[in-house]
């Protein structure tokens, strides 16, 4: 298939639902080789299920991304089967949501395990394979929360914030080896997390959003796929906000 991203190894994180799902998807139809990855068996056979019913070609993969041995291997294993991964999407990500002073050590550790120090295991994964061919992309999706705070998510938005400062560093060590390396951060976007508000909390937060609506999954993978593509060859170390034009001090 061609497209903008034909004869690309893409790796996407966390993309059994959701954001990532949609940029797996997206990825695939523009031609990429695409894994995703779930936590859990079912999760990977519902990646390779959504890719099927949408006539593409991609693959489920299990990975627990907290497993640093399990990230190594299914590097190997995908360049072994197709090739280097030349994209990398970083969005696996949980919430352990809590006040402060009711926020247990392990809902802290958690979060910042999964969401956080994941990305510096997958990244680093994949980057010798990108610095050997001198090209690569990497995308890690941040949040909204990382810039503004949120009562409740210190834990969350602290990982989300430091994804932006890991970004920001990374782009420039890897730069001159023809590496990009860029953040997105979503607003408000209908998944499950948006699914479980009331009402209430639902009209709350529509009217911080300028465009009135949530965003769709589908919003996201479209930034994903600009950066990805040829068209964000002269972006790096950036962060991407994709919104509605959400605002908040």
């Amino acid at each position: 298939m061609t497209g903008m991203l034909s004869e690309q190894v893409c790796l996407v994180t966390g993309a059994s639902r959701g954001i990532g799902q949609a940029i797996a998807l997206a990825f695939a139809r523009e031609g990429g080789t695409v894994y995703g990855t779930a936590t859990t068996g079912p999760g990977a056979a519902g990646i390779e299920k959504a890719f099927a019913e949408a006539g593409l070609d991609g693959y489920g993969r299990v990975l627990n991304v907290n497993d640093a041995g399990g990230i190594t291997d299914l590097v190997k294993e995908i360049t072994d089967r197709s090739g280097t991964p030349a994209i990398l999407v970083n969005n696996a990500g949980i919430i352990r949501d809590n006040l402060m002073l009711r926020m247990r050590d392990d809902e802290w550790e958690d979060v910042v395990r999964t969401n956080m120090t994941s990305v510096f295991r997958v990244s680093r994964a994949v980057l010798r394979g990108m610095v050997r061919v001198r090209h690569g992309r990497i995308i890690n999706i941040s949040s909204v929360v990382g810039t503004t705070g949120n009562a409740g998510q210190a834990n969350y938005a602290a990982t989300k914030a430091g994804m932006i400062g890991f970004t920001k560093s990374l782009a420039l060590e890897v730069a001159a080896r023809g590496i990009t390396v860029n953040a997105i951060s979503p607003g408000f976007i209908e998944t499950d997390m948006t699914a479980a508000l009331n009402d209430e909390q639902r009209a709350a937060m529509m009217r911080e959003i300028p465009l009135k609506r949530f965003g769709l999954p589908q919003d996201i993978a479209g930034a994903a796929l600009f950066l990805a593509s040829c068209t964000g060859n002269y972006i790096t170390g950036q962060t991407l906000h994709v919104n509605g034009g959400l605002c908040r001090p």
